[in-house]
């Protein structure tokens, strides 16, 4: 017995890497959307302030610049429409972020 297995399926289990830039800091970095983008920001040793890690508290706060990304979980705390909340979104694109 088989199963079929939409293309759609196939394509939401892929796992992407993105070229995150930090202002201030060089070179770009690698994320993938596996993790949240607070997760791939420490996996690379960058400190980004946060506290709940779950999108309750806003203390992640990071200026999106460019780029694009899903959330995981929805996020409580208020942001600007130019702001995300690294510790509950995963990038869907190229990123330019400044850490609040």
């Amino acid at each position: 017995m088989t199963s079929e297995i939409s293309i759609s399926e196939v394509m939401d289990k892929v796992c992407n890497t993105f070229q995150v830039s930090v202002e201030n800091v060089t070179p770009s970095l690698p994320c993938t959307n596996e993790c949240t983008l607070l997760e791939s920001l420490e996996s690379h040793k960058l400190e980004v302030h946060s506290h709940c890690r779950e999108g309750f508290c806003g203390a992640c706060r990071t200026k999106l610049i460019s780029g694009t990304v899903d959330y995981v979980t929805d996020p409580l705390a208020y942001i600007d429409d130019d702001e995300i909340l690294p510790c509950c979104c995963i990038p869907t694109s190229n990123l330019v972020i400044k850490p609040g």
